[in-house]
């Protein structure tokens, strides 16, 4: 580990449950991208046999295939985008290429607010359309089914441009991710779920339209899930160290919270509620 908590892939080892979230990175805010100070590859996530992508920024082919948890591309079901921020979607197009064998094999599902699949500025290449089974914009409050997975985007967030997080529902356990916003407190009832991944880039209030440390909390304490992960670091956080920020959150809110690493998997079975 790096004075600032980087670790590298091969520190994990696979984990054996059907149901895991890798972090592909765990780096957010400019500068920390731009350095790659933490990678900032994305989040994949194997839910109830399907397997999909959320936020691919630069990187995420890379960290895939440098992987030692086994991440095919060819085998993801859909793609998740929340935003057209780079940091969320530079790597869009390297992963539908991928997941199509080069466009050889169309597949796959897309899902991202308009802004990144049409108007004057796409991300999404047009080249690339045809190679996919689905593109789906995402519209507030909708409900959509990837594989066995449902997926919600339940609130547009207060951040530049259009963006969304998700819910993702399988059997026996609900997933929600908070994607870059600035605070309003409706956040906690509408990502409710037996865990919740959270960007948080700012450690202190910074006038910014991003979470920082306290109003992170705060939503945890309101929606109580078993299993808090905190992400998406700026260097403030990165400075102050994610893994300890992570250890005081869970004294001061009750709820279980870690710090997301590159590369790090999470075994998503104990928190399955199967009674």
């Amino acid at each position: 580990m790096t004075a600032l908590g980087v670790w590298v892939s091969s520190h994990f080892m696979p984990v054996q449950s059907g149901n895991r979230i890798v972090f592909l990175g765990s780096g957010g805010a400019r500068i920390v991208v731009a350095r790659q100070i933490r990678a900032s590859g994305g989040i994949w996530m194997s839910l109830a046999g399907t397997e999909l992508l959320v936020d691919p920024g630069p990187g995420a082919l890379v960290r895939m295939t440098g992987s030692r948890h086994r991440l095919d591309p060819t085998k993801l079901a859909g793609i998740l985008v929340s935003h057209r921020h780079l940091d969320h979607s530079g790597d869009i197009n390297n992963m539908v290429e991928a997941m199509t064998m080069g466009g050889t094999e169309p597949r796959g599902v897309l899902l991202a607010p308009e802004d990144v699949i049409g108007g004057d500025n796409p991300v999404l290449l047009r080249y690339l359309r045809p190679v996919l089974e689905k593109i789906i914009p995402l519209k507030e409050g909708g409900e959509y089914a990837v594989g066995t997975v449902s997926v919600c985007a339940p609130v547009r967030h207060r951040h530049r441009g259009e963006v969304y997080g998700f819910r993702l529902t399988i059997p026996y356990l609900a997933i929600s991710y908070v994607a870059d916003t600035a605070f309003f407190p409706e956040l906690a009832e509408h990502y409710r779920a037996d865990i919740i991944i959270v960007n948080v880039v700012r450690l202190k209030p910074s006038g910014l339209d991003h979470l920082h440390l306290p109003e992170a909390e705060e939503l945890l304490r309101t929606a109580k899930p078993k299993l808090a992960i905190l992400s998406h670091f700026g260097m403030t956080m990165l400075r102050a160290k994610p893994w300890e920020l992570a250890r005081q959150a869970t004294e001061r809110t009750g709820v279980k919270v870690v710090a997301a690493s590159d590369g790090k998997c999470i075994d998503l079975g104990p928190y399955e509620d199967r009674k």
